[in-house]
Protein backbone atom coordinates (compact mmCIF):
# COMPACT_ATOMS: atom_id res chain seq x y z
CA UNK A 1 0.00 0.00 0.00
CA UNK A 2 1.16 3.52 -0.65
CA UNK A 3 1.68 6.40 1.81
CA UNK A 4 -1.05 8.57 2.39
CA UNK A 5 -0.76 11.52 0.24
CA UNK A 6 -1.74 13.62 2.64
CA UNK A 7 -0.69 14.78 6.28
CA UNK A 8 -2.26 15.23 9.82
CA UNK A 9 -3.03 19.14 10.15
CA UNK A 10 -3.23 19.75 6.31
CA UNK A 11 -6.28 21.64 5.08
CA UNK A 12 -7.82 19.63 2.26
CA UNK A 13 -11.64 19.85 0.60
CA UNK A 14 -14.15 16.95 0.23
CA UNK A 15 -15.43 16.34 -2.76
CA UNK A 16 -19.07 15.11 -3.01
CA UNK A 17 -20.17 12.01 -4.49
CA UNK A 18 -22.81 11.98 -6.90
CA UNK A 19 -26.10 12.53 -4.95
CA UNK A 20 -24.22 12.86 -1.48
CA UNK A 21 -24.85 16.19 0.12
CA UNK A 22 -21.73 17.55 1.69
CA UNK A 23 -21.64 20.97 4.48
CA UNK A 24 -19.56 23.06 2.36
CA UNK A 25 -15.82 24.21 3.95
CA UNK A 26 -12.69 23.28 4.50
CA UNK A 27 -11.58 20.11 6.33
CA UNK A 28 -8.59 19.17 8.16
CA UNK A 29 -7.23 15.64 8.56
CA UNK A 30 -7.34 14.64 12.08
CA UNK A 31 -5.71 11.37 11.63
CA UNK A 32 -4.13 9.05 9.20
CA UNK A 33 -6.21 5.63 8.96
CA UNK A 34 -5.90 1.55 7.74
CA UNK A 35 -6.73 1.55 4.06
CA UNK A 36 -10.40 0.02 3.00
CA UNK A 37 -9.71 -2.28 0.56
CA UNK A 38 -7.25 -0.54 -1.81
CA UNK A 39 -7.41 2.89 -0.64
CA UNK A 40 -6.17 4.91 2.35
CA UNK A 41 -8.87 6.63 4.33
CA UNK A 42 -8.84 9.53 6.82
CA UNK A 43 -10.60 10.89 10.05
CA UNK A 44 -11.40 14.70 8.97
CA UNK A 45 -13.24 17.11 10.76
CA UNK A 46 -14.93 20.43 9.34
CA UNK A 47 -13.54 23.97 9.59
CA UNK A 48 -17.08 25.17 9.71
CA UNK A 49 -19.31 22.98 12.23
CA UNK A 50 -16.39 20.54 14.12
CA UNK A 51 -18.34 17.65 12.98
CA UNK A 52 -15.87 14.61 12.12
CA UNK A 53 -16.11 12.15 9.66
CA UNK A 54 -14.18 9.64 7.46
CA UNK A 55 -13.30 10.16 3.76
CA UNK A 56 -11.52 7.92 1.30
CA UNK A 57 -8.45 9.55 -0.27
CA UNK A 58 -10.13 9.72 -3.79
CA UNK A 59 -12.82 12.27 -1.86
CA UNK A 60 -10.07 15.03 -1.12
CA UNK A 61 -8.11 17.41 -2.55
CA UNK A 62 -5.98 20.00 -2.03
CA UNK A 63 -7.92 23.41 -1.31
CA UNK A 64 -8.04 25.78 -4.34
CA UNK A 65 -5.60 28.49 -4.38
CA UNK A 66 -6.70 31.81 -5.30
Amino acid sequence: MENHKYKVGQSVELRARIGAWLPPGAFSIVRQLPPSGRENQYRLKSSNDGHERVAAESELASPAIV
